[in-house]
């Protein structure tokens, strides 16, 4: 294990971004082992009646749900959980290749103090508002930073390009209840996104359909691309030599300036030699060479039975009434419920286990790195990609990042939010279709213009 990161440590590590349960610090400074690398630091809540989001210690429940891998089990004592989720749970399904565990690294309280203070200003108002630094922490997850090439030093030409897909599939569970039945005809992130604009969590309702990316159509595959230019929230950025070039940080930073975006495609210009059209054209034809997303979709897919059919399964694993059958009219829905409930604990274990696999696979995102290649090697460690319009080939690479274990008792947040979100939107219809959302006879924005033109 690594030398303990003290507080004279803290000044190499920077910003460079954050999900709902981790901050990503870069490492600036020069030594060997820490160079092309990112630290995964845990964060907690400052609101405690919410849900924790990342699991640290196993519940007794959630040690029957995760029971069939010992090994992951076997780490919560020793501190390695996210790790360990990783490698064994995540990476089966998503391919050894694609998936990084890391190296847990220990710290001091006093850098993860320091560290927490000297990126306020970098993170987003709102993220600084949810949460802040885990300083109880003992270690932190040390794992290559995959907005750049391993052996390279920062300041390499690579591009990068993070997407977080969200569910790329319509449910058909049989539990889905009749009224909640436009879960099978529109996508969870469409309805989610009417309700987000509704709370003005976002300026305009995004134009990206996961159906585009993950239907193998690399037509499709490039709408899904041209629509994150426009409107990029936190499902797509660029990286330009590991540092950020494009986009925002989700939340209420979802506008993108017609000069970021400018400046964003001189870097590509710069550092790639492809126009905008090219790079669309480079980064689809990576998707489907890679075939990434079809073993993410596969994983998302475990959850065969929605959170409609899952939340009934988690009361019997904790053995508490179910308080949703409660609330149950429907004769029929009732009676598949009923069967759901006289399942034996092993089974119920097994579709909740599938379920929470399923919901990292919805909510991680996937790093693509792009190089252009010196030279035709043929033992390249790196798979390449040949683009006809600039008739040059380009390594890549494509590793899946946020791969956190959900917790159990989340269960019930994923229910009300899903409620919620179809509620509000079955209430509301196209509510959130604003004037400045598409520009549909209104004229065509900047951020439009840029993507036509190049």
């Amino acid at each position: 294990m690594e030398a303990v990161l003290q507080a004279g440590d803290a000044a190499n590590w920077v910003y460079k971004g954050e999900g709902a349960a981790n901050l990503i610090l870069s490492y600036t400074g020069s030594s060997p082992s820490m160079l092309g690398k990112v630290l995964r630091a845990k964060k907690v809540l400052n609101d405690k009646a919410q849900p924790a989001p990342n699991c640290v210690n196993f519940s007794t429940y959630e040690q029957l749900v995760w029971g069939q891998i010992p090994e992951l089990v076997e780490s919560v004592k020793q501190g390695s959980v996210a790790q360990a989720y990783a490698v064994h749970v995540m990476s089966p399904h998503l391919g050894h290749d694609h998936v990084d565990g890391g190296v847990r690294v220990p710290v001091s309280k006093d850098f993860l103090e320091i560290v927490g203070k000297n990126v306020l200003s970098a993170r987003p108002s709102w993220r600084v508002n949810a949460s802040a630094i885990d300083t109880s922490a003992d270690s932190a997850l040390l794992i290559s930073d995959h907005s750049l090439f391993s052996g390279k030093p920062r300041g390499s030409s690579c591009i990068a390009v993070e997407i977080k897909a969200k569910c790329g599939f319509l449910p058909s569970s049989e539990y889905i209840s009749r009224e909640n039945a436009i879960k099978k005809q529109v996508t969870r992130y469409k309805m989610h996104q009417h309700l987000k604009f509704h709370q003005g969590q976002i300026s305009k309702t995004s134009e990206y359909d996961p159906l585009d990316l993950f239907s193998g159509s690399k037509e499709r595959i490039r709408t899904a691309i041209k629509s994150f230019f426009s409107t990029p929230q936190n499902n797509f950025r660029i990286f330009v030599n590991g540092s950020l070039g494009f986009g925002g940080m989700g939340g209420g930073a979802d506008k993108v300036l017609a000069n970021e975006t400018e400046k964003c495609l001189e870097d590509l210009r710069k550092v790639s030699g492809l126009q905008l059209s090219d790079f669309i054209e480079l980064l689809s034809e990576a998707i489907s060479k890679s075939g990434v997303l079809d073993k993410l979709l596969a994983t998302q897919k475990l959850d065969d039975h929605d959170i409609e059919g899952a939340i009934h399964l988690y009361y019997n694993i904790i053995s508490q009434p179910c308080v949703v059958c409660k609330n149950i009219t429907d004769a029929e829905l009732l009676h598949k419920y009923s069967v759901l409930h006289s399942l034996p604990l092993d089974k119920s274990c097994k579709i909740v286990r599938e379920f929470l696999i399923s919901a990292t696979a919805k909510d991680c995102s996937l790093m693509m790195c792009f190089r252009p290649r010196e030279c035709e090697r043929a033992d390249s460690e790196y798979d390449s990609v040949f683009l006809q319009s600039v008739n040059r080939a380009y390594d890549y690479k494509a590793y899946f990042v946020d791969l956190d274990v959900k917790p159990l008792d989340k269960m019930e947040h994923y229910f009300k939010l899903d409620q919620k979100i179809v509620n509000f939107y079955t209430k509301s219809g196209e509510v959130g279709r604003a004037p400045c959302d598409a520009p549909k006879g209104g004229g065509t924005s900047d951020d439009t213009k840029v993507v036509q033109q190049h």
